[in-house]
């Protein structure tokens, strides 16, 4: 007993350490049951899902717990009992209820998930914004297309091994994403946003975001793309729409135009087969 006592005791001061030496941010999202703050209308529909998943998986533990704690101490073979209890081989009305719950589970995740599926990936409209985003060894490229404006040429921003790019965000504004690979499987998603889509060589993946909160935020690969698998991160800062505006008139400014949507930076080289230019397009 006494053993036991300093074995429950051990784990509350570890936990109690470790929960010290959290972050407040880090506390913030044990709170979300491990999850930022959705910063996009997108993020909300996931982050309900989630929370809501959680709530039914602690149900259904709570359930199974209590069945077994219980028959533990309701069957238990007490001092003084001549043998050990009846074994029961069967329950039919607990097996019954043990495959017809996990059915009903299934299907109300799955009618759950696939709304929030076409809430998030609803492309009804046309987007505010759309940025091509070049996903190369080992850097991001985000080129910002101006749809409709003759007089205003495409502007870039590109990632190097040395340089970490910066993807700027008009709030309250949709911004479209069209995701391209010359080269290998990536994957782009911003955790502040609750939304992430691979990259891959030859397939035209895209989805939309709308930011809700003004702020600086981290994006990186969310797939292990290769060696320097480490250097593909991006940060992402959503602004005013004047202060977007502004933005990529600094771009222009600085000369970083072209004419085709689709820029992919140093060293990298356009997928054929996606009506873009071949060759490096630096």
């Amino acid at each position: 007993m006494k053993l036991g006592r300093l074995a429950l005791l051990a784990a509350v001061l570890t936990s109690t350490v470790v929960l010290a030496g959290c972050s407040e941010q880090n506390r913030h999202e044990w709170k979300n049951l491990a999850m930022p703050d959705p910063a996009s209308e997108q993020g909300e529909h996931i982050f309900t899902l989630w929370r809501w998943s959680w709530v039914a998986a602690l149900i259904t533990g709570g359930i199974v717990w209590g069945l077994m704690f219980y028959a533990m101490w309701r069957f238990r073979r007490r001092p003084g009992d001549p043998e050990v209890p009846v074994q029961t081989r069967y329950n039919l009305p607990l097996e019954i209820f043990y495959t017809i719950a996990p059915v009903v589970m299934v299907i109300v995740f799955f009618v759950h998930t696939v709304g929030t599926q076409n809430a998030v990936l609803d492309n009804d409209g046309k987007p505010d914004h759309t940025v091509y985003v070049v996903g190369q060894q080992w850097a991001w490229t985000f080129n910002y297309v101006n749809e409709g404006a003759v007089d205003s040429p495409n502007v870039w921003e590109a990632g190097t091994a040395s340089y970490i790019p910066t993807l700027v965000l008009p709030v309250g504004e949709t911004t479209e994403f069209q995701l391209r690979s010359p080269d290998v499987i990536h994957d782009f998603g911003v955790p502040g946003f609750l939304m992430k889509m691979d990259v891959i060589p030859g397939r035209e993946n895209h989805y939309r975001i709308t930011p809700t909160e003004v702020g600086d935020y981290r994006g990186k690969c969310y797939e292990l793309c290769g060696v320097y698998h480490s250097r593909m991160l991006f940060n992402v800062k959503v602004v005013s729409p004047e202060d977007f505006d502004t933005y990529l008139e600094g771009l222009q400014e600085a000369g970083h135009t072209s004419d085709a949507p689709l820029t992919g930076g140093q060293n990298a080289y356009t997928q054929a087969g996606l009506d873009e230019p071949e060759g490096n397009t630096e």
